[in-house]
């Protein structure tokens, strides 16, 4: 690829089913990058049921999967629109897809979405099927970010920590000479959101007000510690499905007892990320939908002993980073360069990865 920054553009359905994070940078793939457009293509209540489906049942139908591909183009076309940009000026598309399985210990992860398709639709090159080849290689497929969050903190004091709180919560560790540790430290927003959905009928706990008038049940918190997940060294990551039995422990518990317990689990379980980390960090950076949470902002405050921000503290926008950052690796897999490393992932060794799609103009 030219080695001059080129307009990649970042795709990231996540864990949260939420919606399409559609993110336009400038890049080189490597320290210069530069934020151009943003925007969230949120799913319908029915779409979002048929995506939860496959992730509960592992499995999907080639008519979601179509699905899921056309409205990643439908967001890429109306980003472009907002940026004022032709598909011609865009050199790539770094396409996540939807995760419905993720088992790195059997050597599979699975993300849906058609790399070609999407190609076709849009008329623009895609990268897509980016975690296989690490899988393949022997580490877990992720946590994928930490590559990008090294490039926008590249100016900050270290060692700083970068937590992104989606369904799945993962930390991103950036010591002083560039060096990396990350993994996903466990829960995120999934059990909250399916606690607000099962007992107030509502896909989030809005604004943290439900945890905020609860109180923490400390011994079953204790309880949920106890999962051997949290006692594992890192490189570790998670399928969002992990802790399903968790909200069982909480089924005596009125809607804002449970919110509270939960909340507090996902910053109890941030917290116990710590002893894992070569060094503790000078402060935390809170990228996801979770950093929209006040309750939760408070818990992560209250466990980890240091300054804690939301990562607009240093100019980026925290719904954007993770389509961002597969725009970043799109840029980086075309240029050979790797997206995970034995201490983010545990692969033997760097690995690029990513299938190319040429685009159909």
């Amino acid at each position: 690829m030219d080695p001059e920054p080129v307009l990649a553009l970042g795709l990231m359905s996540g864990t949260s089913m939420d919606g399409i994070d559609a993110a336009l940078i400038e890049t080189d793939g490597e320290a210069r990058l530069k934020p151009v457009a943003f925007l969230t293509e949120p799913y319908d209540p029915a779409f979002r049921a048929r995506l939860a489906q496959a992730v509960a049942s592992t499995r999907a139908d080639a008519g979601l999967e179509e699905e899921l591909t056309r409205r990643h183009a439908d967001a890429v076309k109306a980003l472009l629109r907002e940026a004022r940009t032709g598909k011609g000026s865009v050199a790539l598309i770094g396409f996540h897809g939807h995760t419905i399985f993720h088992a790195p210990l059997e050597r599979r992860t699975v993300q849906i979405g058609d790399g070609a398709l999407l190609a076709k639709l849009t008329g623009i090159a895609v990268v897509n099927d980016f975690r296989s080849a690490d899988v393949a290689a022997g580490g877990e497929g992720a946590p994928f970010a930490p590559v990008f969050h090294r490039a926008i903190a590249a100016a900050l004091e270290k060692p700083v920590a970068v937590l992104n709180v989606g369904g799945v919560a993962n930390v991103t560790w950036i010591g002083g000479d560039g060096a990396l540790r990350a993994f996903d430290t466990g829960p995120g927003n999934a059990l909250i959101d399916d606690w607000a959905h099962s007992h107030i009928g509502r896909p989030i706990d809005e604004g943290g007000r439900l945890a905020a008038a609860g109180r923490v049940e400390e011994r079953l918190l204790a309880l949920m510690m106890q999962d051997g997940y949290f006692g594992r060294p890192p490189p570790k990551s998670l399928d969002r499905n992990h802790f399903r039995s968790a909200p069982a422990l909480l089924a005596g518990l009125g809607p804002e007892d449970g919110a509270a317990t939960l909340t507090h689990f996902t910053a109890t379980a941030a917290a116990a990320a710590l002893p894992h980390l070569p060094e503790r960090p000078l402060r935390w950076l809170v990228t996801g939908g979770g950093r929209h949470n006040p309750a939760l902002m408070s818990a992560l405050r209250a466990r980890l002993g240091a300054p804690v921000d939301p990562i607009e503290a240093i100019g980026w926008d925290g719904d954007a980073i993770e389509a961002q950052a597969f725009a970043y690796m799109a840029v980086r897999s075309r240029k050979g360069l790797p997206i995970s490393f034995p201490e983010t992932t545990g692969a033997p060794r760097p690995i690029t990865g990513g299938r190319f799609h040429a685009a159909e103009r």
